[in-house]
């Protein structure tokens, strides 16, 4: 006999051992894919958990308001600002061409004469970046050094990430206004308010990877 052989061996236990699956380690792109997929996740949850429920300093006075229309009660969050004071001026970015003063006071049943002195109307803006250079140009020749930025809740990380690049080193207080429908507690459960938090969120990453 052979003395390498054993005699107690299976001369089988090497084919079954060849036989059993093997593992395959997972491919380059897909690690990357899921690693890719987990950060997306994490940042969703971030960003929604982050947007805020209440405004933090409601009382501070700025040179100016700046409110951003497309959300309900913005303007009239806006109107009542300056009613209140809190600004000198009023600066409303993206409004339609053909819209004045006196229609916005109108529509928030403020009388004419009382406000629209320190009102002023931006009408080159469609975007929030377009929003954000409008208002630049607007606070240089007002020579302000300061404002309250008025846009709704979960738009408002977005907004404060173009101001601050348009105009880095001056005061921008968040106000942010609270649109019904949105629910901010569980809005994962909700829909439409989870379709709104997942296109800003996506929004507010291209504008944060724009400059790379």
């Amino acid at each position: 006999m052979n003395p390498t052989d054993d005699p107690t061996g299976d001369p089988g236990d090497s084919t079954r051992a060849d036989a059993r699956p093997r593992r395959r380690a997972l491919p380059a792109w897909a690690l990357a894919a899921g690693v890719a997929a987990v950060l997306w996740l994490g940042g969703l949850v971030w960003f929604a958990e982050g947007i805020p429920g209440t405004v933090e300093d409601p009382d501070s006075t700025t040179d100016a308001v700046v409110v951003l229309t497309g959300g309900a009660g913005r303007l009239r969050a806006g109107v009542d600002l300056l009613a209140r004071s809190q600004a000198k001026k009023l600066f409303v970015s993206g409004v339609y061409r053909g819209v004045d003063v006196q229609q916005i006071l109108r529509l928030l049943r403020r009388r004419q004469g009382e406000l629209d002195c320190c009102m002023v109307l931006g009408h080159a803006a469609d975007d929030t970046r377009g929003n954000a250079a409008e208002t630049a140009r607007w606070m240089r020749e007002e020579k302000f050094t300061s404002l309250r930025l008025v846009t709704s809740n979960y738009h408002m990380r977005r907004s404060l990430l173009e101001f601050r690049r348009a105009m880095p080193g001056l005061r921008i207080v968040p106000h942010p206004t609270f649109q019904p429908g949105f629910m901010a507690n569980g809005w994962w459960n909700w829909p439409g308010t989870l379709q709104l938090v997942v296109t800003e969120y996506s929004k507010y990453l291209v504008v944060l990877m724009r400059p790379w």
